[in-house]
């Protein structure tokens, strides 16, 4: 292990970057893949004595690569888990002994809220600051305040920028970030060259069929798949296992299988695929049609047997003829070849996956085996996987986009940046020389591919990154030292939503908001800002153990498995079952996903019955068991700052009662108030809107109906007025999602910055509230900016002339105080 480290390149640095960083609080470190940069650093740092006395933190994006990375440097260094640990959201192994300690960037943010100068660290690295992550990029700006606190109390702490393929220039010439420009240190990166192919084809003619060049890329892999993420992940495994099968079939579980396939390189080396397809074309039929005329007895699959038109040019003149050969194949010989072929063993990985099924990407395959990981682009740069010989780029990736002004969410097959090119392509190579095939031409990569991706904190919502900020002491944000200045819109839109919420006060003339007594509660707590204000009110109603389950379930992606209808039909089963009648159907969506929970953890509590359980109702194991991390996590955090409540999972939990479903509603509400949806009535669709608006919705920013989705509990129901989670674009229509229905007249209560209500009449008939003490009136009134008309509403009357009139006149008659109900007409006269 010490002679490997010694070849790694930045080793041949090591004192020029210790000089370097002893010399200077901050440092940016750029390394291409392979260089060593993230297990040799902390290495180096430790030999150098920055972890006699405090530790020495390290942050990644992904807790894969924390986990993984902590490991391995461990086992370099021949230390225990105790000495170098792992800290993320959901666990971790840090003890008092820990004296390298790699954790996510989110898990840092965190401690900063608590320590504001990080006392405990003589430095913090920050590793792939190229994926700028919101989390990272607000770690930077903080950090670099930070630096300078600590400098100034004579207790310096150094900073380390770490990247593949940062755009250094982007920090360094940033004078509000750094005040000093700090400086550069270029590591050379692998140790064995990547030859590179590119597409003759100016371009892949759609998003949907740029898998099918990747089906000759990973030797014959070809299937119809959906457009992205981890089902297209799971659909090419799949098909790669049905149409390879080995005689281990019997033997192999649902997450690793070895199966045969072609590769007319008969090499022994894992390699690696991470893209898909969907196409149907000229060669495809040949191929079909070659197959049955020449090898009908063979007992390869038919359908799997579908390939493309490709072809590709080294980027040398001179390539082993073998590689291609890997374009120019004949149709015929790819099923001798098939035949013919070892043994397969084929991997999922993206960053949904369980870690302990994520960890198994680095398990040297069985003997005679190779490797064939399918992967989203969580392989791109968090994770260094040995071994792997060939990689094949689609040039696409998922992303999730979000307009800043309505909200609205899509996720787009995009190109990806050069940057991440050069990434995928740096995943070949490390132990010997590899291939890169790439499924688009050079002309394609040099005119459409941006240079860097652009960052995560220019497309996202920034709720949660104002009140971060604001909890830090920034009142005004735009101040903040970001490492690249989100969009004014962005922020604007951001304190707005928090000002709804009652995070933030509204914001006077030449002042900045700030952060309200029920903000700073709300900061607390790990979650979205609106799902932090559901935690602080239940507990005033004694639903908190309702809401902590809601919460913990809305943070969380992917309840519902993907796949065959049968999964389908059992999640519209499962529905009818748990929500039936009373506001246990007006809950919704959420009553769902609040049974769910429950019956989920009584089935955890019964030996061996979670795992059927789950698969009975067509659920995603890792998903409710990652709810039930975030369960805890938030009742330790409510039990931290709540005295005597001693809250505690209890997996004998019954539902609500239909009393208890209507207040989990209108604390629904109050984390919703400003995702409100009114169903648009015939009277307002003008004759040709009749058919495709019949269940359509508006809400009022979006200026395009909405729909409730089909896998919506409510949505055969209609009701009138509803709050939702979140709203996707997919294909040209605009769906809801998380639905729950709400009464309107509960707005003026739960939702008063929206609200714009009529002052009472003078002739007005009013009231008076024994329980409230109140003299209540009944107003119309509009809700939002589209100034939809709201029912009749109970208000309390205004403090005027005639809201005292009133007062008087209960008084005099004895509602006020009944004890002088007797001298009621002494008090008339």
């Amino acid at each position: 292990m010490e002679a490997a480290r010694l070849k790694l390149p930045i080793c041949a640095k090591q004192q020029h970057i210790m000089e370097t960083i002893n010399n200077n609080p901050v440092i940016i470190i750029t390394g291409e893949t392979g260089s060593g940069k993230t297990t040799q650093i902390p290495q180096f740092l430790y030999e150098a004595g920055y972890a006699r006395e405090r530790m020495i933190g390290i942050t990644e994006p992904r807790r894969i690569a924390a986990m993984s990375t902590s490991k391995r440097v461990a086992e370099e260094m021949n230390l225990t888990q105790d000495e170098v640990s792992y800290l993320i959201r959901f666990g971790g192994n840090v003890t008092e002994k820990t004296k390298i300690k790699f954790m996510t960037d989110g898990v840092l943010l965190r401690k900063i809220a608590r320590d504001s100068l990080l006392k405990k660290y003589s430095v913090i690295i920050v590793d792939e600051a190229h994926e700028r992550s919101v989390h990272t990029d607000i770690l930077i700006g903080s950090l670099s305040r930070i630096v300078l606190l600590r400098d100034k109390c004579n207790d310096p702490l150094k900073l380390i920028i770490m990247s593949a393929t940062l755009q250094a220039q982007e920090f360094v010439e940033n004078a509000r970030l750094f005040t000093v420009k700090p400086p550069v240190i270029k590591i050379e990166g692998r140790q064995f060259p990547v030859t590179k192919f590119f597409s003759r084809q100016k371009i892949i003619t759609t998003k949907k069929n740029y898998v099918s060049e990747a089906f000759r890329m990973a030797v014959r892999i070809h299937t119809r798949l959906p457009e992205g993420g981890q089902q297209e992940i799971h659909t090419l495994v799949n098909h790669l296992r049905e149409t390879f099968p080995s005689e281990s079939d019997d033997e192999s579980d649902d997450d690793e299988f070895q199966i045969n396939l072609a590769h007319p390189v008969k090499s022994k080396m894992p390699t690696r695929s991470n893209k898909k397809d969907n196409s149907k074309d000229e060669f495809q039929r040949k191929a079909m049609e070659a197959l049955c005329r020449n090898d009908r007895k063979r007992s390869v699959r038919k359908k799997h047997l579908c390939s493309f038109s490709y072809s590709a040019i080294p980027t040398r003149k001179h390539q082993d003829s073998v590689q291609e050969d890997i374009f120019d194949e004949d149709e015929e010989e790819n099923v001798d070849l098939i035949r013919n072929a070892g043994p397969l063993r084929v991997l999922p990985l993206y960053s949904l996956l369980d870690a302990r099924e994520q960890a198994k990407v680095f398990e040297t395959p069985p003997k005679g085996c190779r490797l064939c990981i399918v992967s989203t682009n969580v392989a791109e740069t968090s994770l260094t996987i040995p071994n792997i010989r060939y990689v094949i780029d689609s040039g696409y990736y998922k992303m999730k986009r979000y307009d800043k002004v309505t909200g609205v969410q899509t996720f787009d097959i995009s190109y990806i940046s050069k940057a991440a090119a050069e990434q995928r392509a740096g995943r070949a190579g490390r132990t010997a020389p590899g291939c890169c095939y790439r499924l688009y031409s050079s002309a394609v990569f040099k005119n459409k591919f941006e240079e860097y991706d652009q960052p995560e904190i220019q497309r996202t919502p920034l709720d949660d990154l104002v009140l971060k900020i604001k909890m830090m002491g920034n009142d005004r944000v735009m101040n903040f030292p970001f490492p690249t200045q989100p969009n004014n819109m962005q922020l604007q839109a951001a304190e707005d939503r928090l000002t709804i919420l009652g995070a933030l006060e509204p914001s006077k003339e030449k002042e900045e908001a700030k952060l309200t007594p029920l903000g700073r509660k709300i900061a607390l707590f790990p979650v979205a800002p609106r799902y932090g204000k559901m935690l602080v009110l239940s507990e005033k109603q004694d639903l908190i153990k309702y809401i902590i389950c809601l919460v913990a379930g809305l943070s969380v992606r992917q309840l519902f498995a993907k796949g065959t209808e049968g999964r389908i039909y059992k999640r519209l089963q499962l529905q009818h079952q748990l929500t039936v009648h009373g506001y246990s159907l007006l809950m919704g969506d959420l009553m769902l996903l609040l049974k769910i929970i429950i019956g989920a953890e009584y089935a955890a509590s019964v030996k061996d019955r979670f795992s059927s359980f789950c698969y009975e109702n067509g659920l995603r194991h890792e998903t409710l068991v990652e709810i039930g991390k975030l369960r805890r996590q938030l009742i330790n955090e409510i039990n931290s700052n709540i005295p005597n409540l001693n809250l505690a999972i209890d997996p004998k939990m019954l539902p609500p009662n239909d009393v208890e479903a209507e207040l989990l509603c209108k604390i629904i509400l109050t984390g919703m108030a400003d995702q409100v949806a009114k169903k648009i009535s015939p009277d307002e669709m003008m004759e040709n809107q009749l058919k495709t608006w019949k269940y359509a919705y508006r809400t009022a920013k979006i200026k395009e109906p909405i729909f409730m989705h089909s896998s919506c509990v409510l949505w055969q129901t209609e009701p009138e007025w509803v709050v939702y989670q979140e709203v996707h674009k997919v294909d040209g229509r605009i769906y809801m999602r998380g639905v729950t229905a709400i009464d309107p007249q509960q707005l003026p209560k739960f939702a008063p910055t929206l609200c714009n209500l009529d002052e009472p009449a003078n002739d007005s008939p009013a009231r008076y509230d024994p329980v409230t003490g109140k003299i209540m009136c009944r107003v119309s009134g509009t809700f939002g900016e589209a100034g939809w008309k709201l029912p009749m509403v109970d208000i309390e009357y205004p403090l005027t002339l005639n809201g005292v009139k009133w007062f008087a006149f209960f008084f005099l008659e004895g509602e006020v105080c009944p004890k002088l109900k007797p001298f009621v007409p002494l008090l008339a006269s």
